[in-house]
């Protein structure tokens, strides 16, 4: 991971953000990306207090397990973590940081060794008697220490013997700077010499004060110990406890010191997506002062970047490498976020640095091979390639690593590739799935741009490079005869080759994509046809549904009085009805249907059996169903109606136009019903005696439903089977 961040030159970027942590730790962040991204976007909208350093626990922790005393400095550093905490909860949180912070429960037992600390991280002597007494004692004691010094740099016997009247530190201990002899006027104990020759003494007043200050100070070391015994055998008992807050600390402080470190410089987090590719708006990467913004796009298995020398190439590879890694590990970055994009990517590798070893007797390009090598054991990577050429003959490498490119795609890796070389760009450039990207040069001013064209092939100038870093021009000119123009023109020819080319392929996938969107416009019209044609004849189901209805209850209420006119029109609403349903099909021709044909019924798929009639026998999911033939379409298709023939029952015509015998044979229930109440007002108003109703026999449906509705009928007197065929009903009105 270090030498990746070296290669993309982030490791100032990285020495920065890692300012910001409370503790060392590594950079990466452990688990779900997408949650660690929501805290640090809900930390981003709120201040919060910044933590407290604290030291790295881990040995500590493992102490804990194993029943040791710790010291005061590292039970505090726990403390200060809980504290911090606490802190946090008293602060109006956003989600769901606001949960995750208030589940955090610390236990009793250890928030009553919380309260055992001041805010300097010492024992808090209001606690306790004895350590409060030693405490007053101490400063008793300096006060005295202090006040005897003072006494004695200002007594008159000592007068000519001071060196300076101040108090100097030596070996952590408070003396004073004399010459030699005064012994003669006080007795202390030399301690030091300074180089001018003079004496650090302590006046024998002075170390008896120090003696006591020594004892009281060992007194007060021991009931600290108490303390530490105390507080680690607590400590012992929450060990697991003690582990979780620790994580807990670490994961809160890697999103605290990425929300300080966005602010302080104004970046912009980007969560990487689930799908590969990266898109750039407004780009800058970190180790350049004075960046020129970068845009591009690669949403191709390879990026070949071309062009001029000292263009930028190298800085483009770095930075859409360097933008991925930040993405990876939630590092903020400057770009323009609601235009940027960036996918996830398992491995990042960067081959670039000449890897020619004279340790290791390898050269340029033997040491390129051992890198792509290595590349064929990894999946789900970027991998960003400079000079991909280097070390050996252009053209043999640029058909070598078109292969290992190819095959090394299969395996899910994309690539970014910088190179000089016009060979492997006309290699690779007519392949849909590689991307052109052209270093731009500034022709008028002779310098490049650092920007770049996508789609295209570009010019290396590598002459005016050589001019413009000090190259004398004739040495240049002389360069340019020897190159000579022919070269120059194939590289022209090769440039324009491999654009027209990838022109013509682009034109031809428009007008593919057109021709979808044209197949998907007719799909969608005839889904939209099928769909009227269904509503249309659910309408007519509707429409049909309540005109049964209605002829139903002006039946009922002729049979509660009888009346000539009512069944004259109820006769022509049948009559008008007839002559709708010959005009519903709108006379279109349909192909007509034949058994064996799949066929569609409303939204079920099936085959034709057999067809009777109107009628039509069906096969759909392994069960035969009997539906009308005009409810059928061939599957897969769209056909004009079939203008349905319906059975008309046959009628004998005695007097006045009426019939006196119906046929019934292969109707339906409803469909007889109708036609018999029709019959019979029929033959009511036209004044007849006597009509014959042919059901058949059948399995008896048919002959049942007429005799429930013709025992229901007011205006019949009796009716009766015919005696030697039970599939006629004589009816007497």
């Amino acid at each position: 991971m270090k030498t990746l961040i070296q290669k993309l030159d982030l490791d100032g970027y990285i020495t920065q953000f890692e300012q910001f942590f409370a503790r060392v730790k590594p950079v990466a962040m452990q688990g779900d990306v997408n949650q660690h991204y929501r805290h640090i976007k809900a930390l981003s909208t709120v201040q919060f207090p910044e933590p407290k350093t604290v030291p790295t626990l881990d040995n500590p922790l493992a102490r804990i397990g194993k029943q040791a005393v710790l010291g005061l400095e590292e039970i505090y550093a726990f403390v200060k973590m809980i504290m911090y905490f606490n802190t946090l909860k008293a602060i109006e949180l956003p989600e769901p940081t606001a949960s995750w912070i208030r589940e955090i429960e610390v236990p009793d037992e250890v928030m009553e060794v919380v309260g055992y600390f001041d805010e300097k991280g010492e024992i808090n002597t209001e606690i306790d008697p004895e350590l409060f007494d030693i405490e007053r004692a101490i400063k008793a004691n300096k006060a005295a220490i202090k006040e005897g010094l003072y006494k004695l740099v200002h007594s008159s016997a000592l007068r000519d013997y001071l060196v300076d009247s101040q108090i100097h530190f030596q070996n952590g201990e408070e003396t004073i700077l004399v010459r030699g002899g005064f012994n003669n006027v006080i007795k202390a104990t030399v301690v030091g010499r300074s180089s001018g020759g003079h004496f650090y003494i302590i006046p024998q007043k002075i170390a008896a004060l120090k003696e006591r200050e020594s004892e009281l100070l060992s007194r007060r070391e021991e009931v600290i110990y108490r303390y530490c015994q105390k507080i680690s055998a607590v400590f012992y008992n929450w060990e697991r406890f003690l582990r979780f807050i620790n994580k807990e600390y670490d994961r809160f402080d890697h999103y605290q010191a990425r929300v300080s470190f966005a602010r302080a410089h104004d970046y912009e987090f980007i969560l990487p997506g689930k799908r590969k590719g990266v898109k750039l708006t407004d780009f800058a990467h970190p180790a350049i002062d004075d960046p020129v913004p970068v845009t591009i796009e690669l949403n191709r298995s390879v990026m070949l970047v071309t062009g001029v020398n000292a263009g930028g190439k190298t800085m483009l590879l770095k930075s859409i490498l360097s933008a991925v890694y930040m993405s990876k590990y939630l590092l903020p970055f400057q770009c323009n976020a609601a235009g940027t994009e960036i996918g996830h990517y398992r491995q990042i590798e960067a081959v670039i640095d000449d890897p020619q070893s004279v340790k290791n007797d390898i050269s340029t390009f033997a040491g390129r091979m051992v890198e792509f090598a290595k590349l064929f054991e990894k999946r789900d990577a970027i991998v960003g390639v400079d000079e991909i050429e280097l070390g050996t003959d252009s053209d043999e490498a640029a058909s070598l690593f078109r292969v290992m490119l190819e095959a090394l795609r299969k395996r899910g890796i994309t690539f970014i590739v910088t190179t000089h070389h016009k060979r492997l760009a006309s290699l690779m450039g007519a392949d849909e799935d590689v991307e052109l990207v052209a270093a731009l040069y500034d022709e008028a001013h002779r310098r490049p741009t650092y920007t770049f064209l996508q789609g295209s092939i570009g010019k290396s100038y590598a002459f005016e490079t050589a001019e413009r870093y000090g190259i004398p021009p004739h040495i240049v000119e002389k360069a340019k005869v020897i190159y000579g123009e022919d070269k120059e023109n194939l590289n022209e020819l090769i440039e324009k080759s491999t654009t027209l080319e990838r022109e013509m392929r682009q034109k031809i996938r428009k007008l593919e994509e057109e021709a979808e969107a044209l197949e998907r416009k007719k799909r969608h019209l005839e889904e939209t046809e099928e769909k009227l044609r269904e509503a249309h004849r659910k309408a007519l189901v509707t429409l049909e549904n309540r005109y049964n209805a209605a002829t139903k209850r002006a039946r009922e209420a002729l049979k509660a009085k009888e009346s000539t006119e009512g069944r004259r029109l109820l006769n022509e609403a049948h009559k008008f009805k007839e002559q709708t349903k010959k005009k519903q099909p709108s006379e279109q021709e349909k192909i007509p249907l034949k058994e064996g044909d799949r066929i569609k019924y409303r939204s079920h798929r099936g085959e034709l059996l057999a067809i009777r009639g109107e009628n039509a026998t069906i096969l759909i999911d392994g069960m035969k169903m009997r539906v009308p033939l005009s409810q059928l379409k061939r599957s897969g298709e769209l056909l004009k109606a079939i203008a349905p023939k319906r059975k008309t029952a046959q009628v004998n015509v005695e007097k006045s136009g009426a019939s006196v015998s119906i046929k019934l044979l292969g109707m339906y229930g409803d469909e007889a019903i109708e036609k018999v109440d029709k019959f019979l007002s029929d033959a009511l108003v036209n004044g007849l005696d006597e009509v014959q109703i042919i059901h058949g026999t059948g399995s008896g449906i048919l002959a049942r439903l007429v005799t429930e509705y013709l025992r229901g009928h007011p205006k019949i007197r009796k009716f009766y089977r015919m005696p030697g065929n039970l599939g006629v009903t004589i009816v007497e009105l």
